[in-house]
């Protein structure tokens, strides 16, 4: 047995990108086979490389670590002899009991350890070049769509699509949780139509106000799903009154940011919400469904909904 197996493990689950948890042993009291020191990596499946005690102890581990790379939040345990598995909260420690026969008490530290986050830059502008280098000093990684793009035009980036169609786009690219669409003129509508496909938690756009609602508008009578398009955030960006690309990159960048800290993007555009424009989507999109209407309702309302302006046009 090599107790120091998880170095290599560790090595290879981050060089992929895959999340996992360190495990290490605070305090052990015999009888058990863990010892204060030892380590194991422990991913979401429940595999266990390294060493941190007998079969007895791994099922609260592997029980913690899921949770633990849900909310990543670190977390320590004690698992100790007792009659009931069941586990209690005591505030600085989650105590679980051991129902093995044989006997000792561990202490661990789960730490959970996930990759960055994704932001992906559509759009080859000023904007977005600023975001792409802006992006990785926040500890965000980046990937790039843009018609005709080559690598060597965004070096910050770890992955530049220069395609896109929205089937290419939605079979290269997974995981990617926040969308920035910086076209500023230039396959506007096709890049918002290539974010859309990606579904992600969060969507910007940079653009006017009256851009925005032309476009949007749009995306709904060609049928793109009414309330994807009403989570779309147009203009993008915080209001610090940005001017410059890289300003509004800033600006743009402190709401991913926030997102990806929790904070649920919101709708930050007064809209002109055209009625045909609801009518053709929900022809398309149904036809004796009451549920789907009710949906193409919902996010007329939201994306008629008055919020403060942006500072990002385009």
């Amino acid at each position: 047995m090599n107790r120091n197996e998880w170095i290599a493990h560790a090595a290879r689950l981050q060089s992929t990108d895959q999340p996992f948890a360190l495990v290490t042993v605070l305090s052990a009291q015999a009888p058990t086979s863990g010892k204060a020191g030892d380590k194991a990596v422990v991913t979401r499946d429940g595999q266990i490389h390294g060493w941190i005690g007998g079969g007895c102890a791994q099922p609260a581990v592997v029980k913690t670590v899921r949770r633990a790379l849900l909310d990543g939040q670190p977390r320590k345990i004690r698992i100790s002899p007792s009659d009931e598995s069941a586990e209690r909260d005591l505030g600085d420690v989650l105590e679980f009991g051991m129902t093995c026969h044989s006997g000792g008490t561990l202490e661990l530290f789960i730490d959970p350890i996930t990759p960055s986050a994704t932001l992906t830059v559509v759009g080859d502008s000023p904007v977005a070049r600023a975001l792409v280098g802006l992006a990785p000093r926040v500890g965000l990684r980046v990937a790039v769509i843009a018609q005709g793009a080559l690598a060597t035009d965004f070096p910050d980036a770890q992955r530049v699509l220069s395609n896109d169609d929205v089937s290419i786009v939605g079979a290269e690219l997974s995981e990617t949780p926040f969308v920035v669409v910086a076209t500023q003129g230039r396959r506007d509508l096709q890049g918002l139509k290539a974010a859309l496909a990606l579904q992600p938690q969060g969507l910007w756009f940079v653009s006017s106000a009256k851009k925005a609602s032309v476009l949007l508008n749009t995306l709904l009578t060609s049928g793109e799903d009414p309330e994807a398009v009403a989570r779309i955030v147009a203009p993008a960006g915080e209001s610090i009154g940005a001017q410059t690309p890289e300003e509004i990159a800033l600006s743009v960048l402190t709401s991913v940011v926030a997102a990806s800290r929790g904070r649920l993007p919101v709708p930050a555009t007064s809209l002109k919400l055209d009625p045909l424009a609801i009518d053709s989507s929900a022809n398309q999109t149904s036809s004796c469904c009451d549920g789907e209407q009710k949906n193409i309702e919902t996010a007329a309302v939201a994306l008629a909904a008055t919020v403060k302006s942006s500072c990002c046009g385009g």
